[in-house]
């Protein structure tokens, strides 16, 4: 349901025609944010960073966010984290609608070669346990579900140029950010979970909203634990993957 008479994704065209973006003109992020906190104070920083995703045809992350494949949701092109401009269908890649094509495009981002293999490897086991698990939250604990508000949800959500495995919310309407780890978790992971959680208490949450983390990890090391021991807001969890086979012919 959307806070204002337009969605967000309507929104943002209006942004476009308000300041006359001209083709090829660069957008900063910062300067949408501040466009939408002065005509539309209500709508959250993550969910105008989200549909900056959303609506960047070259962005692999958009195939989360219910990207329409009409070609109404095609309006920019993103240059970095924090950069974009319009899209030009003349001289651009074909937009991302399906989970192949934006996994061709991270590998090719991937930033050392020799290890591309493994990498491809590894983008694969965390993409296919993140949406197993983002369709079975409650296994973590009753009553968890995937945030989602105006057809963007909790898988990759974008967090000040950097995306949160799974954002959910638990029964009391509180925020869980969750963090996977497809081989061991490390202590350093204990930083990057808080970030997250600092950054959607302050960009993200209402007054009144809790926030705490989730680490899942095929692994917990030792020195994880010991480091999150102090944290009281985030819970550590270990996964175990089983294989049933089904005779088709």
């Amino acid at each position: 349901m959307s806070i204002y008479k337009k969605p967000v994704r309507l929104l943002m065209k209006d942004f476009v025609d308000n300041l006359k973006i001209a083709k090829g003109q660069i957008i900063a992020r910062d300067q949408v944010v501040s466009w939408f906190k002065t005509n539309y104070p209500k709508i959250k920083v993550g969910t105008i960073s989200a549909h900056l995703l959303r609506m960047s045809v070259n962005a692999p992350s958009r195939i989360h966010y219910n990207v329409s494949q009409n070609g109404e949701d095609d309006l920019f092109y993103q240059i970095d984290s924090g950069h974009f401009r319009l899209y030009d269908s003349d001289s651009d890649p074909l937009p991302i609608y399906e989970k192949t094509q934006a996994e061709k495009v991270e590998f090719t981002q991937s930033e050392d070669l020799e290890e591309a293999p493994s990498l491809s490897t590894e983008f694969a086991y965390e993409s296919d346990l993140r949406n197993f698990l983002s369709k079975n939250l409650s296994i973590i604990e009753p009553g968890l579900r995937l945030y989602e508000e105006e057809g963007i949800s909790g898988i990759e959500f974008p967090v000040g140029g950097r995306f949160i495995d799974i954002l959910a919310v638990d029964k009391h309407n509180n925020y869980v950010v969750i963090e996977l780890k497809v081989s061991k978790g490390y202590d350093r992971v204990i930083g990057q979970l808080l970030r997250y959680i600092g950054w959607i208490e302050a960009n993200h949450a209402e007054p009144t909203q809790k926030v705490r983390g989730v680490i899942i990890a095929r692994e917990i090391s030792y020195d994880l634990r010991l480091a999150a021991l102090r944290i009281p807001d985030i819970e550590l969890y270990e996964y175990e993957l089983s294989i049933s086979l089904k005779k088709v012919s």
